[in-house]
């Protein structure tokens, strides 16, 4: 039996596209999000996991921003990174739209109004978060390190059926 020819293709490692500070967000994002996963109080779990989508969308500026043109005697207004993000990734624009649309329930969550957010909320919410870090990740070209922390099983892909063997 003859052994496969080498492939004539040779990986080649790419390099992070993103710059030190969007890495630094990215990890902050990754490890808020492993902190929701434990909290057991909605609001919290909540809150925290809206902060890890914010900081995720951070690193996309921090990667991609350009400062605005500022005039002489006009300054900028300050906008939100929800307001920006969509001038910046125009592909990340349904994203930045669903992330602003629950700020207001993060900042109830956050001053500790009672159901500003329920578990299902709190756990929608963590859900698309992660699926949020995981598409910047990629569009970023960021290598997720050996140190990221387990995911929860919720957070895990169903396993597929082990084959029955055939009866008879």
């Amino acid at each position: 039996m003859a052994t496969p020819s080498p492939s004539p293709v040779h990986p080649v490692l790419r390099k992070s596209a993103a710059p030190p500070a969007a890495l630094d967000l990215l990890a902050k994002a990754r490890s808020g999000l492993a902190e929701a996963a434990r909290l057991t109080r909605p609001n919290e779990r909540y809150a925290t996991a809206h902060l890890s989508a914010l900081r995720t969308a951070a690193a996309v500026l921090a990667a991609r921003g350009r400062p605005e043109p500022v005039g002489p005697r006009r300054r900028p207004r300050i906008r939100s990174a929800w307001e920006v993000l969509p001038e910046l990734a125009p592909e990340l624009a349904e994203w930045s739209a669903l992330f602003a649309s629950g700020a207001a329930r993060r900042a109830r969550a956050e001053a500790g109004i009672a159901d500003a957010a329920s578990a299902r909320d709190a756990d929608d919410l963590l859900r698309a978060a992660s699926m949020f870090l995981r598409l910047v990740e990629r569009m970023l070209a960021v290598r997720v390190s050996a140190q990221t922390p387990p995911q929860s099983p919720a957070q895990t892909l169903p396993q597929p059926r082990p084959e029955r063997p055939d009866a008879g």
